[in-house]
């Protein structure tokens, strides 16, 4: 995404304001912010200092620290643009959240409760009291168990896996239903197959919004979202972050102090 080494890596970030350019009106010096610069491009958050449009940040959630705050603008958005900007989410609304602990998911869970749905999440047996806790009303192994079987009638599933979750999904969804990824977004083929069976499909590519990060910070500051930060490490540490990653098994988020 970024092109060839050396580059900043990062876009989730959570701040105090140290200088506003002539023009800007939003935020004054020594304000605390939060938001996810430039994305798809790069962000420039693995730093001490990041340069970012004012209307690409919010005002960070005021019973939030940083650390915590900062684990929330990229899945945090991701989430709330999929379900509240694109799903048009509405209370009584039965829907599945694949991978229900992960970064995306463990906020994907919270959002759809507060906005009165019925929550269904997969995720692994280890996970399962931790996405309860979150609010989900019912959680599947999807190691043990087949969720095609335990959900027919969703009105939303929202795939943050991929893979063959994706395909499988359509038979979960009840006629009509919407099936929303954050991973197969080009998918064609799966875009074409959950509109034959009478279902519907929307891919979703994050965008900063000012907007959706100000719900976001409502939902925190109403006690209804909080993200999970798992590790909190140095930026002198970020390696060791990302192989944390890339094990699999992190649930929510990790967080590189500055």
């Amino acid at each position: 995404m970024l092109g060839e080494p050396p580059f900043v890596l990062g876009w989730d970030i959570s701040g105090v304001v140290e200088e506003v350019v002539p023009g800007v009106t939003r935020f004054q010096v020594g304000g605390e912010v939060y938001g996810m610069p430039f994305f798809p491009r790069q962000g420039g958050a693995y730093a001490e200092y990041a340069a970012v449009p004012s209307r690409q940040l919010a005002r960070k959630p005021a019973t939030i620290d940083h650390t915590h705050a900062a684990a929330l603008p990229l899945v945090g958005l991701t989430a709330w643009q999929s379900l509240v900007d694109t799903a048009k989410i509405q209370a009584g609304q039965r829907v599945l959240i694949h991978g229900g602990g992960g970064g995306v998911g463990h906020l994907a869970v919270q959002i759809a409760k507060a906005h009165g749905a019925e929550v269904i999440a997969t995720a692994s047996a280890a996970k399962h009291d931790f996405v309860r806790r979150l609010g989900a009303d019912e959680v599947i192994d999807y190691r043990t168990d087949d969720f095609t079987e335990a959900v027919t009638d969703a009105d939303i599933v929202l795939d943050t896996v991929g893979g063959d979750y994706g395909p499988r999904s359509i038979r979960s969804l009840r006629p009509g239903g919407l099936l929303v990824t954050v991973v197969d977004r080009t998918n064609t083929a799966l875009r074409d197959a959950a509109i034959a069976a009478g279902r519907r499909f929307a891919g979703v590519t994050v965008e900063p919004d000012y907007v959706g990060l100000q719900g976001i910070a409502d939902l925190v500051e109403a006690g209804k979202l909080y993200p999970y930060v798992e590790h909190t490490l140095p930026l002198a540490e970020a390696a060791k972050a990302h192989q944390l990653i890339e094990s699999g098994s992190t649930q929510g988020k990790i967080i590189l102090t500055v």
